[in-house]
Formats: C-alpha cells, structure tokens, sequence
C-alpha cells in the first residue's frame, strides 16, 4: 500500500508493508512492533532520545486521557468535519500520543469523507502509545524540519505542539508555519495552529510565579495564507489531585523555566482549579496565479 511518508534518504514514494516500509530504490525501513517508523536519518539525529521521553509521554498521556482537554480535541474535529475535503490527506506535526490525531481521523471516517493521515513525533515513547491508540495512522519518527512528506501533498496540516499541548515543543511558529505551508500543503489547503489564549492555565501561574504574565493573543498573518477564522475554546478544569496537577505541568514549557520554589509550591497542592483557554487559527493556503 503507498504510504502518505517518502523515503527520507532520496524522497521516492514508501510502500507501506506488514513489517517495513520500502521505497523504489532499496531503502528499507522497519516498523516497530508497536505500529510506527523510524524516519529521522541518523545524521539528523541531535540525541539519543529525541523528544519526550517515557516518563513525559506516560504524564501527557494520563493527562489527556482524564478528559481535561476534551473541549479542545472537540473544537479541532467539529473545525475538520466543517473544512476537510473527501478523502483528504492529513497531517498532524507535533502528534505526541497521537489524542487529536484518532479524534480526527475517526470524526471523519464516521463522516464517510475516508481520511488519509500521517503524524510525526520525535518522542518514539509517545509514537507507542499512538500507535496503539489508532492504528489507521501512520505514525513516524521524525523531525518537522525535514518532513518524509511528498511536496504539495497535504490537505490539512494540523499543529498543536506549539505550547507542548501535545507533542514536543520542536516548532517554532512563524519561520516553520511558512516553510511547511508552502513545501508541503497543496493550494487550497488548510491549517490548523493552536496557541494557548492570554490567561491559559492562569492559577497554575499564580502558583508557579510571584508575577504572571497574561499570554500574547494576537493575529499571525503569512504571506500566501488567508484568515479563515480563530476559534476560541475556554473553560475551567478541576485537578483532583496531585499526579493530575504534575502530569498537566510536563506538559507545560513552564516545567522548564520554573523557579524551584515555584515548582515546590505546586506539587505541594492536594488539587486545583484552572483556567484553560486555546485559540485555534484557520488558514487557507492561496492558489498559485
């Protein structure tokens, strides 16, 4: 069966096998027992273990799966069901453990559109978990700066890593957004981009830090792109307990930067109440004239 994925050595079309995945010219590519590939050639490999690693994607996926981000994971499918042609080709940058990735897929197949869809992580401990979640997607190993993507091929790319609200935190949005959009979407296609609105997380914050920031909500023009519409997607969850509270903080990019006592000040909490709030900007990408 052809793959969505091409060869990463000479970009040739990837035959998609039981056990492997096989290009015209030789180069062959296991896939792990688990269901993914491995498309990150060794020469682009910055460490021995990119991405998160298996204590993070076991948090992001405890995490998720408590429910806590339902209303966002809604949000992109009712925007999929809304948009995406017949048949189209997704892919999804940044998948992580692959929880928006099946939400998409299976709306859309429950539509009858018959979706096609890809997503890369660099984390393989995460790409385990999605694998397992849906196994109708293909799911690889591999960086968003060097995509295994035929060029002018995606229908829908969909990013949601940009604050680690699901995989790892490897896109940056402007010079990347531009670059994917116009190697890897066809004119016409779509783009999903999730950045967290002005007070996602708030009382985390205020824990975290003695002064918190509001986060920067503002319009992100792109040459060749046409605004479609941002959606706005709030609420409030409730953290019941400890492990909830630290599962959601990995996730964050505050678990990076976070003064220690901030951090002790956190994980000292039996539960907590916050604020999520995500914005989700539609493009379009132009016909050529």
């Amino acid at each position: 069966m052809e793959s969505l994925l091409r060869c990463p050595l000479c970009a040739q079309p990837l035959d998609r096998q039981d056990t492997r995945y096989l290009c015209p010219r030789g180069h062959s590519f296991d896939r792990a027992a688990a269901g993914y590939v491995h498309l990150l050639p060794a020469n682009k490999l910055h460490s021995k273990d990119p991405g998160d690693d298996k204590a993070m994607a076991a948090a992001r996926n405890r995490f998720l799966s408590g429910g806590y981000y339902d209303p966002l994971r809604d949000a992109l499918t009712r925007l999929a069901l809304a948009y995406a042609p017949d048949r189209a080709q997704i892919l999804d940058a940044g998948c992580g453990e692959g929880y928006y990735s099946a939400a998409l897929f299976q709306a859309l197949l429950q539509a009858g559109k018959h979706p096609r869809m890809a997503g890369v992580d660099l984390s393989k401990h995460a790409l385990r978990r999605a694998a397992k979640r849906q196994g109708s997607i293909e799911f690889a190993v591999a960086s968003v700066y060097d995509l295994p993507v035929a060029d002018q091929q995606i229908d829908l790319l969909v990013n949601c890593a940009g604050m680690g609200i699901s995989g790892a935190m490897e896109f940056t949005p402007d010079a990347d957004a531009r670059r994917l959009m116009e190697v890897n979407v066809r004119p016409g296609g779509l783009y999903y981009y999730v950045v967290p609105g002005a007070r996602h997380l708030w009382e985390l914050k205020q824990v975290l830090y003695d002064t918190p920031y509001p986060n920067e909500e503002k319009e992100t023009p792109y040459p060749g792109l046409s605004y479609q519409e941002i959606q706005a997607v709030d609420g409030t969850i409730h953290l019941p307990d400890t492990q909830a509270i630290l599962d959601l903080f990995q996730m964050t990019p505050y678990f990076w930067k976070t003064p220690r006592q901030g951090a002790l000040r956190l994980a000292g909490l039996p539960q907590l109440d916050t604020t999520i709030s995500f914005r989700i900007h539609v493009f379009r990408k132009q016909d050529r004239p």
